[in-house]
């Protein structure tokens, strides 16, 4: 017997701090190897506006991604996850971003190394157990 898969909540519903809270998130995935060309970029917003039924896109979408970059970098990955953390209050918003992170790196069917360290830390800085971050990686990785 297959355990129940979990599903996201749609992140179009949130209010903007929380909304980019979970971007950040996901773009810390996105991120996780230090490289983020151009194709991973242009497929990375078109995930976003997909996920927030359009409610972020285009230039206001362009200017948050470059925005989330620009402080990922200056401040590292620990200080963007204590930020992420106090503006997604809520445990299950925060395991929503877990969630969507842990797809973000699925996505082409291979966890990597750098992947995975970003999913623990994510977890870590989250508040959410490493446990728990598993399950959801078993849940949501590709078999």
């Amino acid at each position: 017997m297959n355990p129940p898969s979990y599903h996201p909540p749609p992140i179009g519903d949130f209010e903007s701090p929380q909304l980019e809270a979970v971007v950040e998130v996901m773009f810390l995935a996105a991120f996780a190897d230090g490289d983020f060309g151009e194709e991973e970029r242009v497929h990375f917003l078109k995930s976003i506006e997909s996920l927030t039924d359009r409610t972020l896109s285009g230039e206001t979408l362009g200017h948050l991604v470059t925005r989330i970059q620009g402080e990922a970098l200056a401040e590292g990955r620990a200080k963007r996850l204590a930020s992420i953390k106090e503006r997604l209050t809520d445990p299950g918003a925060r395991k929503a971003a877990l969630a969507l992170a842990i797809q973000l790196t699925a996505a082409d069917g291979i966890i990597r190394t750098s992947e995975r360290e970003l999913i623990l830390e994510a977890a870590d800085g989250l508040d959410i157990s490493r446990d728990e971050a598993a399950d959801l990686v078993a849940k949501l990785a590709p078999k």
